[in-house]
């Protein structure tokens, strides 16, 4: 380890490595701590270093520039610097040791999101999916070297490669769910995707029964063989539960006294304990089941299999097709039962609670569907106009007809004499 007098000769010309040695670290005389590093394997260059301890007493290397890049006036600079900040307690170490303990975005959804989302989400196997597609674009980069503007170009592809505008969009907002986590854990200092322009394509499609539908569809549920999969049809339909929650329900999640139904934090799409309340027509069903699944834990049973049911989309196509109502899917009995609701004059509060929504932006989808409440509202208003109205009118003839009286009586009887001197 030489210590000379660095000077711009000696790096010009005095950057050899002894012989029989693979690198050698030639120090400055003038400023502790600072080398320069040759190779054997590239005579005549070498890198600038700085050694130091740190606040734990181990030594340190930072590296400064080689001497093709930077000149020696510029290393001795940035070495006085580096010396004056770590005097103050700063490491110069510490960025890149947490550039390297950020880890890359496949490991951090494998070892960190994916855990977190398995307990959390019930819909953590369609980010799987998702996140097949958004690796192969940037699962080898680290977390902060994901730039929002690749994000943009990937996702304007997604529309290219032919899906949707909104399933395009769910793959952007799997990787902002990712990010925001990331910032909360430290990761990162900021999520790229703050503010990332969505397509945000209203896909939402919704049917909901018409009084005929509703009949035919009845009449269907009344009568088919198939008796348990049209009682499940029938409690979708009254009580505006998903499909899920009533082929999870058990016996032991109803109150038959108080007329409510107990839907499992399990089987709950927020993920949270809620109470269904149970009308007559549904009230009717699940004592009907009482009584044909008895020595059964699960309301509805498969009796085939003698377990519940995990889908009845095989029988439900059979029926809807049969009801005359190909396009009715399962999930739209929910949404007729919220127009129901809505159409009986009921307030969008109480059909968000009844549905078990966390937030009334999601119940307001259903607030066309008040148009003829309110329009019958607004008429009871047109009743008292258009009656004021009337009595206004009534009034001014009544006016007129007592005007009239009174001109009569006032006018003078004339005599035929009269009249011939008028004339």
């Amino acid at each position: 380890m030489p210590i000379v007098k660095l000077d711009s000769h000696f790096i010009a010309s005095g950057l050899i490595c002894a012989a029989g040695r693979s690198q050698v670290e030639i120090c400055c005389s003038e400023i502790k701590g600072l080398y320069v590093l040759v190779s054997a394997a590239s005579p005549g260059q070498g890198t600038y270093y700085l050694r130091y301890k740190d606040n734990t007493g181990k030594t340190c290397h930072q590296k400064i520039g080689r001497t093709s890049d930077i000149t020696l006036a510029d290393a001795r600079k940035q070495a006085k610097t580096l010396r004056a900040e770590i005097s103050l307690g700063a490491n110069p170490r510490a960025e890149a040791n947490a550039r390297r303990a950020i880890p890359t975005l496949t490991d951090f959804y494998n070892d960190t999101y994916l855990p977190h989302a398995k307990v959390h989400k019930r819909s953590w196997k369609r980010d799987t999916q998702l996140f097949a597609r958004i690796q192969k674009q940037f699962g080898h980069l680290k977390l902060d070297q994901v730039e929002k503007r690749k994000v943009a170009v990937f996702h304007a592809s997604l529309i290219e490669e032919g899906l949707s505008a909104a399933s395009a969009d769910h793959h952007p907002k799997l990787l902002r769910r990712m990010f925001s986590m990331a910032q909360e854990y430290g990761l990162i200092e900021k999520n790229p995707l703050t503010r990332f322009a969505l397509f945000n394509h209203d896909n939402k499609v919704e049917h909901y029964l018409s009084d005929d539908q509703l009949v035919g569809l009845m009449d269907v549920l009344r009568s088919d063989e198939n008796r348990t999969v049209c009682n499940i049809a029938i409690l979708l339909l009254g009580t505006g539960c998903r499909l899920n929650e009533i082929l999870s329900a058990k016996k032991s999640d109803i109150d038959v006294e108080n007329r409510v139904l107990k839907i499992a934090a399990s089987n709950s799409k927020s993920k949270r304990v809620r109470t269904v309340p149970l009308n007559d027509a549904s009230l009717d069903i699940i004592l009907k089941q009482f009584s044909d699944t008895k020595g059964y834990e699960h309301l509805f049973i498969n009796h085939q299999t003698g377990k519940p049911y995990i889908t009845i989309m095989k029988v439900w196509t059979r029926l809807r097709e049969k009801a005359g109502l190909p396009h009715l899917r399962i999930h739209d009995l929910r949404h007729s039962f919220a127009s129901f609701l809505v159409n009986s004059g009921r307030t969008l509060y109480e059909v968000q609670q009844i549905l078990g929504h966390s937030q009334s932006i999601v119940t307001e989808r259903y607030a066309h569907l008040s148009t003829k409440t309110l329009q019958d509202a607004s008429n009871s208003a047109s009743v008292i106009i258009q009656g004021a109205m009337n009595g206004s009118a009534n009034a001014r003839v009544g006016m007129q007809r007592q005007v009239q009286a009174v001109s009569v009586e006032a006018m003078p009887v004339l005599s035929a004499q009269d009249l011939k001197k008028a004339a």
